[in-house]
């Protein structure tokens, strides 16, 4: 019963058989590849639009070589005190930004709001050149508590990043768990929303290896071959890496593998509250979030069920709450034996 993070499964068999056609015979190296090309080009195809597409190894890589484009030095970076960039990647995103500052604001489900980002921008008033003026925004999708944020709420937050010259970026890890959930086309979510660079995910829903950062306005994207080089995330065998994405975005693999793992969170989610468990969030994406009535979880534990405590700023829980992950390959046994035990 692996519960424990997406991160933990393996490559879907479509995605390794695909590594293993691209083994054959030799092909350029650094991206000079004919499937390299074509596969960004399948890119611009699923967001109706020509972008700009650069493959890095992961997506701390993506987020930060991102943020790093879009903000100089002694720019702020406006995000969720929640989010990845700010609890989870090291100060990788200070870092190869060389010292910008992230503004961490608080949400519901790790979402920010239109409201709660104009507040904190008021909070900076523009006064050179002692405070560091704001140049991005960053929002997580699906959030870091399984929320999803509505193409509204994406366009709302745009609106607010234009109006204060803010680049806006998604940090889109989980962002087929999102797609797959709003039942919208990729387009709709990102740059039609307002987004002006995508962080795509594929590690955690089923790749093996493969993350990419996305610009829908190539013009973006200038220089950014030497950011990525510089930062040592250009692959000379990068055909292993497109092999990945075109065997992920072939007939829409990537959408069913995280339809199936959203369906699981969701029995999941529903099994456990029904067992008497406090779920903290709605399960809206592939993620759970929940707490044990007594002695529950140590005999899930003792059955062998991995997940992870769950502990943030402003913590609704104050520690007792418990992470929960589906994968694509989450079997509907794993779920129903966990419910089983929580009822029993």
């Amino acid at each position: 019963m692996y519960f424990a993070s997406d991160n933990w499964a393996g490559a879907h068999p479509e995605i390794l058989a695909a590594l293993a056609r691209a083994n054959e015979g030799a092909a350029p190296a650094y991206g000079g590849d004919e499937l390299t090309k074509r596969v960004e080009k399948k890119f611009s195809v699923l967001f109706d639009r020509d972008v700009a597409v650069f493959f890095v190894a992961t997506g701390g890589a993506a987020n930060s070589l991102a943020l790093s484009q879009m903000t100089p030095s002694w720019g702020m970076i406006v995000c969720h005190e929640e989010s990845h960039i700010q609890m989870d990647e090291c100060g990788a995103p200070e870092f190869f930004t060389a010292g910008a500052k992230l503004l961490p604001v608080a949400g519901p489900a790790a979402k920010l709001t239109a409201q709660s980002v104009s507040h904190a921008l008021n909070g900076f008033p523009d006064r050179p050149p002692h405070g560091m003026p704001a140049a991005a925004l960053s929002i997580t999708q699906a959030s870091e508590c399984g929320a999803v944020y509505t193409i509204d709420e994406v366009s709302s937050l745009a609106g607010i990043a234009r109006e204060n010259s803010l680049k806006f970026h998604m940090d889109g890890a989980r962002f087929a768990n999102a797609v797959a959930a709003l039942g919208c086309a990729p387009a709709d979510i990102t740059w039609k929303a307002g987004v002006d660079v995508l962080s795509f995910g594929g590690t955690k829903n089923g790749c093996f290896i493969a993350e990419a950062v996305i610009f829908f306005d190539p013009e973006d994207a200038k220089d950014f071959i030497f950011r990525r080089k510089r930062a040592a995330q250009l692959f000379s065998k990068m055909r292993f890496v497109s092999a990945q994405f075109d065997a992920y975005l072939e007939n829409n693999l990537w959408l069913d593998l995280a339809h199936h793992a959203n369906k699981m969170a969701k029995k999941l989610s529903c099994g456990l509250s029904r067992a008497g468990c406090k779920i903290w969030y709605p399960t809206e994406a592939n993620e759970v979030f929940a707490s044990f009535p007594r002695g529950v979880e140590e005999k899930l534990a003792a059955a062998g069920a991995q997940f992870y405590p769950w502990r943030t700023p402003g913590d609704p829980a104050s520690g007792a709450m418990r992470r929960l992950i589906c994968s694509w390959a989450t079997r509907d046994e794993e779920v129903e034996r966990m419910i089983e035990i929580a009822r029993a």
